[in-house]
Order: C-alpha cells, then sequence, then structure tokens
C-alpha cells in the first residue's frame, strides 16, 4: 500500500438550498400552505396532476424570490424559463417537477458570512461563496412509510408549494463553513421574511455535494440529500470528508452516488447509485409563458430590503465594542438580540459585555436547563436590564444572579431586586464586616495562614473558600481577597 498523506488532498463543498417560500398559496395553484393542516387537506386539483388542470404562477411567489435576489446581489434574468424534470416518484403526482433549470430567475449572487469555531483558539474568518444560481420550483409531497401494515402513504399538501432553489458553487471547504453558510442565510431570510427559515418544519433543506481532490480538478462527488439542521449539515459533511479520505487511503474508488444522513449513527448512507439513475428527460413546461421580470416593480421591491444582517454585525461591534465571536453568537439567537437592543436602549449606560454575559450565558443556560426555546419565552427585557444593572452595582454577586435568573421563572410577579431582598442574597461589600471575616477565619485556620507565610500562596485560597462557605457565598470575593492578602502580609 502506498503512503498515504491526507495533506496532500483537500475538500471541495458545494450546496443546493431548497427553501419554501413564504406565501399563502402554492406557487402554481390555490391551494393553502399551512404546515400542520390535516393530511390532504390543501390539495388543488392541480397539485394532485388531475387531467385538463393548468398551472397558474403566483405573483406573491415571483416577488419573493427577485427580493431575495436582489439581497444576494443576483443578477435578474429578465426572461427565465420553466422546464418539466421527470421523475417517478409517488409523491410526484403528475411524475415531473415544474422548476427552472437553464433559464432561472437569477445568477451569479454572493453570500459573505463569518466562520466561527467553538474552539477559542482558531481565528474566526470570513468566507464568500459564489451563488450561481436561484431558480423557481414546486415542491413535492411526502411520503410516510408506516411500518406497522407494512404500506407507504402519501400527503399532497406540500406537493405544489413554492421553492427558491439556491445553488451554489463548489466552494466551500468543511462541515463548520457549511454551516456558516446555512446559518447566514437563514439570519437573512428572517430579515426579509421571504422564507420563514424553519429547519424542523422543513422550510429549508440542504442537499451537499463533497468530493475530495489532491489536484485542480474536482474529484468524484457524493451528494448528501434533505439535510434538516445546522448540526446536520455540519456532521454529514465532515463525515463524508472523513468516509473518502478513508477510501482514498485504503485504495478503493470514491462512487458518484447520492447519501442520506443517519442522525442516529452520525454516518451517511447510500441511497442510489448516481450513474445508473434514469435521464430526467428536461423538457420546456409548454403550460406557462416564460417568466417577464418587466411585469414586476423592482423599484418597489428594493425599497422592502430591511438592515440586513452584516450592517447589524458591523453596528453592533463599532457601537458597543463586542467583538465579532461574541457579535456572532448574538446575532445567532434573534430574540436575545431582540433584547440585547432594548436592554441598551433603555439605559444606554449600561455595560454592553455585561449584557452579553448575561443574555447568552447566564439567561441561556437557564432557558435550557427548562428546555424552553428562546422564542418561546416570556421573560421581559426589562427584568434581565435590571439583573445587569444589581451584578453591576454589586448589589449581588454572579452566584447570585445565577439564581435570581432562575427564580424570575417561577416568580413573575416579582422584581429581581424583591427576589434578591426577600432571600437574603445581598452581597457583603461592608468593608468592617469583610475585614471581621477575614480575622475570624485567620483564627479558625492558623496552619492555612502559617502555610501562606511560608510561601504556599495558593493556602489563600483555602481561606477564601471558607468566607464563601461561611456567608452562604454572599461575600465579596474581590474585597475578600484583596484583605486577606493585606492581612496575611502585613500581619
Amino acid at each position: 500500500m502506498k503512503t498515504f498523506d491526507k495533506h496532500k488532498w483537500k475538500s471541495v463543498v458545494g450546496l443546493e438550498i431548497h427553501a419554501q417560500i413564504s406565501s399563502e398559496s402554492k406557487l402554481f395553484s390555490a391551494a393553502g400552505t399551512k404546515f400542520d393542516a390535516v393530511v390532504n387537506s390543501q390539495v388543488a386539483l392541480f397539485d394532485a396532476a388531475i387531467p385538463g388542470t393548468l398551472p397558474s404562477i403566483n405573483e406573491k411567489c415571483v416577488e419573493a424570490a427577485i427580493l431575495t435576489a436582489l439581497v444576494l446581489g443576483c443578477n435578474l434574468n429578465t426572461v427565465s424559463l420553466f422546464d418539466r424534470k421527470h421523475y417517478f416518484y409517488a409523491d410526484m403526482p403528475a411524475g415531473y417537477q415544474i422548476t427552472q433549470q437553464f433559464h432561472p430567475l437569477a445568477e451569479n449572487g454572493q453570500l459573505t458570512f463569518h466562520v466561527i469555531d467553538q474552539n477559542i483558539n482558531i481565528v474566526p474568518y470570513s468566507k464568500t461563496s459564489i451563488i450561481k444560481q436561484i431558480q423557481l420550483e414546486q415542491d413535492s409531497g411526502r411520503t410516510i412509510h408506516d411500518d406497522s401494515s407494512k404500506t407507504s402513504l402519501i400527503d399532497l399538501n406540500r406537493a405544489g408549494t413554492g421553492l427558491m432553489e439556491l445553488v451554489f458553487e463548489p466552494d466551500l471547504c468543511n462541515g463548520l463553513e457549511a454551516s456558516a453558510l446555512v446559518r447566514e442565510l437563514l439570519l437573512i431570510f428572517e430579515r426579509i421574511k421571504t422564507c420563514s427559515g424553519r429547519m424542523e418544519e422543513g422550510a429549508l433543506r440542504v442537499d451537499a455535494n463533497v468530493s475530495i481532490t489532491a489536484s485542480d480538478q474536482l474529484g468524484t462527488r457524493t451528494e448528501i440529500k434533505n439535510l434538516g439542521s445546522i448540526r446536520a449539515v455540519q456532521l454529514a459533511v465532515d463525515y463524508e470528508i472523513f468516509r473518502q479520505l478513508n477510501l482514498i487511503k485504503e485504495e478503493k474508488e470514491v462512487v458518484n452516488e447520492t447519501r442520506g444522513w443517519d442522525s442516529v449513527t452520525n454516518k451517511t448512507v447510500s441511497m442510489r447509485d448516481k450513474e445508473v439513475l434514469q435521464d430526467y428527460r428536461f423538457m420546456p413546461e409548454p403550460n406557462l409563458l416564460p417568466l417577464n421580470l418587466n411585469m414586476f416593480d423592482i423599484n418597489k421591491l428594493q425599497t422592502k430590503i430591511p438592515e440586513l444582517p452584516t450592517v447589524t454585525r458591523n453596528n453592533i461591534m463599532s457601537k458597543y465594542g463586542l467583538n465579532i465571536r461574541k457579535t456572532t453568537t448574538l446575532m445567532n439567537e434573534p430574540v436575545l438580540l431582540s433584547m440585547f437592543f432594548e436592554i441598551m436602549n433603555y439605559d444606554t449606560f449600561r455595560n454592553p459585555s455585561r449584557v452579553w454575559n448575561v443574555l447568552t450565558i447566564e439567561f441561556m443556560t437557564e432557558l435550557n436547563n427548562r428546555s424552553i426555546e428562546p422564542k418561546q419565552c416570556q421573560i421581559p427585557s426589562h427584568v434581565i436590564g435590571e439583573i445587569v444593572d444589581i451584578l453591576d452595582n454589586k448589589l449581588v454577586n454572579l452566584v447570585h444572579a445565577r439564581k435570581v435568573i432562575s427564580k424570575i421563572f417561577d416568580e413573575k410577579n416579582k422584581s429581581p431586586s424583591q427576589i434578591v431582598e426577600e432571600n437574603n442574597w445581598q452581597q457583603i461589600s461592608d468593608l468592617e464586616e469583610i475585614n471581621k471575616l477575614c480575622r475570624e477565619v485567620m483564627l479558625e485556620y492558623p496552619k492555612a495562614v502559617k502555610d501562606y507565610r511560608r510561601g504556599k500562596l495558593q493556602a489563600i485560597k483555602f481561606l477564601i473558600n471558607h468566607i464563601a462557605k461561611k456567608t452562604n457565598d454572599r461575600a465579596n470575593l474581590t474585597l475578600v481577597s484583596k484583605k486577606l492578602e493585606e492581612f496575611l502580609k502585613n500581619d
């Protein structure tokens, strides 16, 4: 076996993202698009491919796609065409999907995003991925497999729902970059409202094309289908890179195939061999006229573009002095971002870093402990603002601030200050009392005092811990440490 040097190989990743358009009706019919509707209750005759029915374009869907393309810096094609892409799946009643494979709505855009590893020693960096095209197409229905009866059931509620397919060039390197791209796109959709971005509902699904190469030519790629979460995108891409490297190491061939992601085993699994797939038999869609964008008011759509995440991110960093890592953490939780702005706007003298710490670390920890999503939380921002204030004013220390945060979920009619007073959690910062506590602990533990004075400087931690325990963690340990050190050196 030849010596294998993995550093000679580079991984190449390209994403295809299917974003469900936020609209009340489908792309080519008037049927509704409610997610949790009764099975097969939102199906027009056209969606079920009843003979004689014809498609009618939904202008709101087209406008949503145009707005998305504008935000992503794409070139709009004045005229785009629809094609039929033939499938033979039970959940595609017509036997084909209406799409825009060859003459799409928009082309040549780009998406810039920040790549931030959880390892704080890895420096964050920005990355730009090129968008090859954005095309309109219709979604398929859903196949539900019933293991008990060994039957497959078809739900056509989703069939015909409008999709925007965003095809990115293969210019990413790993799962972290892929997940960062998806996260940034979700933030954009959250602002422009053209897609709900609810991946748990299938409103945004990701296909990842992965290959490895030791040259400038792309290697044999595999396509991982229907990744339904940001975490799945990162794990699936990284695993597939690992799998392909191992195949090369073992002198085996990487097969051009479609794979799925198994979230139980955290592995990709083979679905079908692309080389034996039938031809899609693309043909022009005869029942739809060319889509002419002269029929739409592009200038009016441009005025609807709100402040985008990039602008917000730069404003936070310049105005509040937060670094890119902290800013990105805040941006990734729109609810916390809104709370941050409300807290800071109410009192501009508040410390932004303190607000960030309380929101993204202490508050989020309590939300996670209670299995509450930030968007489900009913704690008003002014309550968190008050906790920030009592911390800054040293009325409580961090230990008891965490207890207050826990209490506000159960005692919503009480303010943080009331909770502190009722539970006697006020921090002890009075110098006379601090001096007394330090003197007492030195008398109680003379051995620790002798150890410190003999050069065992760690002994002071023993004394500090006993003061903390004695005061139920209420003592101001910064003052305690300072006074103890003073007494131990001078007495």
